[in-house]
């Protein structure tokens, strides 16, 4: 759960570098919170209006955390444009996602998990 807040602490930080647990543990984190909201929205009739809620006010720091590990893997934001290519352009972030970050510094800032430690 550190994660999931201090990934909302740096609401729209798109620079640096994030690593490969602070992205999924916010993703898994993130899951769960929806669906709970989901339930609630359900359980209370508000055809998904704190879904929908939940979903705007996450956009940001979701996409700052997609930016910044990508960055860790040495590539661009530019490179979240594949989300608009349906499966492929999925799986393709996915995987880069889920590479091992650069272990030396790069152009998006130094190692985080070297921070960490």
């Amino acid at each position: 759960m550190n994660y999931y807040v201090d990934v909302l602490k740096k609401y729209v930080v798109f620079s640096g570098r994030a690593r490969r647990q602070e992205f999924w543990m916010f993703f898994l984190c993130n899951l769960a919170v929806s669906i709970v909201i989901g339930i609630i929205d359900t359980v209370i009739g508000a055809n998904s209006i704190l879904s929908g809620l939940y979903s705007l006010a996450i956009l940001l720091p979701t996409l700052g955390l997609a930016v910044r590990r990508l960055h860790d893997t040495d590539k661009s934001a530019w490179w979240l444009l594949l989300y608009f290519i349906p499966v492929l352009g999925w799986i393709a972030l996915i995987v880069f996602w889920a590479l091992e970050g650069n272990a030396q510094p790069n152009k998006y800032g130094p190692n985080p998990k070297v921070l960490a430690a």
